[in-house]
Order: C-alpha cells, then sequence, then structure tokens
C-alpha cells in the first residue's frame, strides 16, 4: 500500500551494524533521512493520484456502484439536509444501542435464576414520565432543527434567473424566460445508445453541439439528449407545472424535490456551488415509462453560460430587466 516507504524499511533493515561510535549515530542519521524522505514521497504519490482523480471527474452528481450515502451535495440547500440527516442518524443511533443495552439488561438481571420470585409491580409514576417526556423531548429538539430549514427551503429568496420547467409523460421542456425564451425538451437517450458505439459517438456528438463545447454520456438511464445549462453561484427559481400527469423534479445534489402538478405553478430554488453534470429523475409515479424520465444539469461558469445563451440565440438581459421572472 505504502511502496516507498516499504522499500526504505526493507533497505534499512539490509544494512550492516556499523562500529561503535560516529559511524553508527552517522548510519541513523541517514536512517531517519530515508525513512523521512520515504513517507514524505508516499504522501505527495497519494496525493498525486486523488487529483488526478478529481481532475479527471466531470460528473457532480449521480449515483455511484455500491454507494451507500448521500451524493455530494453541490448547494446549500443540499448540504443542509445531509448535515440534518447525518444529525438524526446519531439521534436514532444512541436510541437504538440505548434500548439494546437495557434490553439485554433486564432479560440478565431478571432472569429466572438470578430472580426466582419475580416482583408483582405493576406501575412506576417516575419511569413513566420519564419515558414519555423523554421521547417528546427528543421530537421537540428534532422540530426546532428541522422546522427552520424547512421553512428555508420553502421561502424563494429574491433569485437572479428563472427557469419554467414543464414535466410531460416522459420528458422535461424547459424555458429559459430570462434570456429570450430559450426552450429545450430533454429525453432519455436511448439504453442501446450505450451499447452501440457508433450510435454513442452520434449522440455525444449532437450533445457537443448543443452545448458548444465537448460532452460525453456519463450515466445509463440518466442521461438526456439535451441537458439543462446553468451558471454556477447564481440563485435559480424553479417554477414548475405539468401537461398531463402529476410529476416531480428531483435532484439529490441540489436538494430540490418538488411536484409538477397539471394547472399549478410551483416554486422552488436553489443555487449550485459547484460546476458539472449532476443528475436526477422524476420521483411521482406519472405512468408507464415514469423509470426513463431522467434530469440531466450541466453547471458551469457564468461565462460558459452567456456563450452557450449566445449559441443558442437568447439574449443577456435578465440583470438589466427588473420584470425578469428571476426577481
Amino acid at each position: 500500500m505504502f511502496p516507498a516507504l516499504m522499500l526504505v524499511l526493507r533497505e534499512s533493515r539490509d544494512i550492516p551494524d556499523p562500529p561503535l561510535g560516529s559511524d553508527k549515530r552517522e548510519s541513523n542519521v541517514m536512517t531517519v533521512k530515508r525513512l523521512t524522505a520515504g513517507f514524505i514521497s508516499t504522501v505527495f504519490a497519494w496525493l498525486g493520484v486523488a487529483t488526478s482523480a478529481l481532475a479527471q471527474s466531470t460528473v457532480g452528481g449521480a449515483p455511484t456502484d455500491k454507494g451507500l450515502w448521500l451524493q455530494d451535495a453541490a448547494s446549500e440547500q443540499a448540504q443542509k439536509i445531509s448535515d440534518f440527516n447525518e444529525l438524526l442518524l446519531w439521534i436514532i443511533a444512541a436510541i437504538t444501542v440505548f434500548v439494546f443495552v437495557l434490553m439485554f439488561y433486564v432479560m440478565w438481571r431478571f432472569r429466572e435464576k438470578a430472580n426466582p420470585t419475580p416482583s408483582k409491580v405493576t406501575h412506576n409514576t417516575a419511569l413513566e414520565v420519564i419515558w414519555t417526556a423523554a421521547p417528546v423531548l427528543i421530537l421537540i429538539g428534532i422540530g426546532v432543527i428541522s422546522l427552520p430549514l424547512l421553512y428555508w427551503q420553502d421561502q424563494i429568496p429574491e433569485t437572479d434567473m428563472a427557469i419554467h420547467v414543464t414535466g410531460n409523460q416522459w420528458n422535461w421542456t424547459y424555458n429559459y424566460p430570462d434570456y429570450g425564451d430559450i426552450e429545450l425538451t430533454a429525453n432519455v437517450v436511448p439504453d442501446a445508445t450505450f451499447t452501440n458505439a457508433s450510435a454513442r459517438a452520434a449522440a455525444e456528438e449532437e450533445l457537443s453541439s448543443f452545448l458548444g463545447w465537448p460532452a460525453k454520456l456519463n450515466a445509463r438511464l440518466l442521461d438526456t439528449d439535451y441537458r439543462v445549462v446553468l451558471p454556477v453561484n447564481t440563485r435559480v427559481k424553479v417554477q414548475l407545472t405539468a401537461s398531463d400527469v402529476l410529476h416531480a423534479w428531483t435532484v439529490p445534489a441540489f436538494g430540490v424535490k418538488l411536484d409538477a402538478v397539471p394547472g399549478r405553478l410551483n416554486e422552488t430554488w436553489f443555487e449550485a456551488n459547484k460546476t458539472g453534470v449532476f443528475y436526477g429523475q422524476c420521483s411521482e409515479l406519472c405512468g408507464k415509462d415514469h423509470a426513463f424520465m431522467p434530469i440531466a444539469v450541466e453547471v458551469v461558469t457564468k461565462e460558459e453560460f452567456a456563450r452557450w445563451v449566445e449559441l443558442q440565440g437568447g439574449t443577456i438581459t435578465a440583470e438589466n430587466n427588473p420584470t425578469s421572472l428571476g426577481r
């Protein structure tokens, strides 16, 4: 696991014992230097591997094979949700450990051999008050944390732009009202595209042409033929509706999940603080192809977003328009 350090240790064991005196001290100094150099080179090697792995990663939010935790947060909302989830896990773990310890203690302490004549006590006022009040206090504590978070997510602050999202059976239509009414409809990339090299290359070429920069298909059943493009560090208002049945626009890395209801307009918001491609799915049962209604959002720098808007024939006027839907 640490080849450089292991090599130095092996070499140090092969060094014959020097004569007493200054030669021995010099040998000890050399051994320490070798160990230090080996340790430093190992650390830098691991840092290099980690850095190169991060540099090669272009996917910001997607399920991982054998993953056991939430996706990495790409917004303040998602980070707060993740922190709250972790806090609840510790609370649940503490309660579980307490109950199991108490249960096993009771089984051991009041077993037949140790307690041949069982007590016939049926009530204990103090205990009943404690086991009634303790869960109430725990729930109040959780509520003190969760309700402000829920309210904060629900309140729409002043945002920088808006996107209008319409759920259809079984795709999503996106409109950018602040940028010249750019509109696109995103459909799932067919499963066969990922197994056919030429079809995959053609799909990636078309996606790259749409975006204006090289793009790759990253995730089977999550990639779409077109992607929602948004600027990083920009508050985005999402206006949701549906054209037929209930849908739900969900992107875990942004901490966003909201129903799209026919005839109604729901609103939510987020601010992505990382660039990359982030995936989600429709989370409301909407018919036979519900499982094939993914969401793909590419978050780019503000300069790249401006170039994309220009490529789509839109206009960068939202900052100068006080009536834009993003305000």
